[in-house]
């Protein structure tokens, strides 16, 4: 069984190792995709991942709380359905702000938006599937060391 209550330190963590590998992979790939430089998209990149890891904490203390891991699988079909939450909610976040930095229409701030999408729900699925896993085994091996002492 894995601890379900997750601190405010453990939360920032989740939240920046997600934003970092994000960023890092969007901001080349954005700015290729749109012929845009990597400045300006790298700037909407940074502005969205910070917006996104407020996001992400406050998102992810609800999941926890209504779904704990101690009472609830961590399946594909639950992590399918988290990651579709948070994706769906930061859309509703994003386009006024892609809207805003990249002087963009309504229309075209949701289509870049749903290219993001494209990307991210995959990633949030993986990230946080591979973040439970890592997790689980780091609470396994210190209760083992317990154990011993």
């Amino acid at each position: 069984m894995i601890a379900s209550n997750k601190t405010f330190a453990e939360r920032v963590v989740h939240a920046v190792g997600f934003e970092a590998i994000a960023v890092l992979i969007c901001a080349p790939i954005g700015a290729w995709l749109m012929n845009r430089s990597v400045l300006e998209v790298g700037a909407l990149t940074l502005v969205l991942s910070s917006v996104a890891m407020l996001w992400n904490m406050l998102y992810n203390a609800v999941f926890d709380r209504l779904w704990p891991a101690d009472k609830v699988a961590r399946s594909v079909k639950v992590r399918a359905l988290h990651a579709g939450g948070f994706e769906t909610g930061f859309i509703v976040i994003g386009v006024p702000i892609a809207a805003l930095m990249l002087n963009l229409s309504l229309v075209q701030a949701f289509m870049l938006e749903i290219g993001f999408f494209v990307f991210m729900l995959p990633y949030t699925m993986a990230y946080n599937w591979a973040y439970d896993l890592l997790r689980q085994r780091l609470f396994k091996a210190q209760a083992q060391r317990l154990q011993v002492q």
